[in-house]
């Protein structure tokens, strides 16, 4: 075997955990896929004799791959959202397809990835890097051309603002799904009062509706106000199919083929606490979707 097929199988090899990183910062499955092939690009040209860690190494290069997409993003965002969804991971309502659960290991929920999104490049990949993947401050400063203290104060900044935003969901599927069930039982019901009760007090409703709906692309906070924009979702009760969304309860409101709405629920303690709803239609045309009823 010669150093390329080498590589290449090496590369393989990290492909899985190189995408999970890549997802993690970027919130785009595409992308994620765009940036590890890139990384390969760069990898394929690279010299690796002296490279001791090669999977460490690996995912610094695609780490620096991302964190250029982030900022190239950042630029050529003229008018940014109060909300951005990130692509959420569908799959049946039995269980995560095999080919995504490393790249939705760690509960990676799309309430996590909304908060990330706020983030600056750097913020993001300082906490991305360090309290998911455990990289070194010291190689993560390099990267971002700061001090390992800069670094370090990074991620602590986006650790707060993930802790405050975006709250551990319930590990139990079953308990997740009986309570979004409740919700939407109580919301064909019209039933005001069991959607309240169903509700966190600060629950927040995050609702992302593109550029062809930018009214649909709100935030809203609050059990009675969330309660009050949840009447309206019954229109879409003979269409909701339950799915796994990033590997949490929730659904997919799909007609004739074509989904209507992704709705991801952040459940704990028997409360939603956030409701993250993708619906923007240009955006779920391009969904990877699992085949559903309907």
């Amino acid at each position: 075997m010669d150093d390329r097929e080498w590589l290449t199988e090496r590369f393989e090899e990290h492909r899985t955990q190189l995408r999970a990183v890549a997802y993690r910062m970027l919130g785009s499955v595409s992308e994620a896929d765009d940036a590890v092939q890139d990384a390969w690009l760069r990898v394929s040209r690279a010299d690796t004799g002296d490279v001791e860690n090669l999977g460490a190494w690996l995912t610094t290069v695609v780490a620096r791959v991302c964190l250029n997409m982030l900022r190239s993003r950042q630029h050529r965002r003229d008018e940014p959202f109060e909300v951005h969804m990130p692509d959420p991971i569908i799959s049946p309502d039995s269980g995560v397809d095999p080919e995504h659960e490393a790249v939705l290991a760690d509960s990676v929920g799309l309430a996590l990835l909304v908060v990330l999104e706020t983030l600056s490049p750097a913020e993001r990949l300082a906490f991305v890097l360090h309290d998911m993947f455990a990289v070194p401050f010291e190689e993560i400063a390099s990267m971002i051309e700061r001090s390992p203290a800069a670094a370090r104060q990074l991620a602590s900044r986006a650790r707060r603002r993930v802790r405050d935003q975006a709250p551990l969901p319930d590990p139990d599927l079953t308990r997740q799904r009986a309570v979004v069930n409740a919700f939407f039982a109580a919301a064909r019901d019209g039933d005001f009062d069991a959607l309240v009760t169903v509700l966190d007090p600060g629950v927040v409703l995050r609702s992302d509706g593109g550029a062809a709906r930018a009214r649909h692309t709100v935030v809203i906070t609050g059990a009675h106000t969330v309660a009050g924009q949840a009447l309206t979702f019954r229109r879409f009760s003979p269409f909701v199919q339950p799915a796994l969304i990033n590997g949490a309860a929730g659904v997919v409101a799909i007609a004739n083929g074509q989904p209507l709405s992704v709705m991801a629920f952040t459940v704990a303690d028997g409360k939603v606490l956030a409701i993250d709803v993708l619906s923007d239609p240009e955006r779920l045309r391009r969904l990877d979707l699992p085949v559903f009823d309907g």
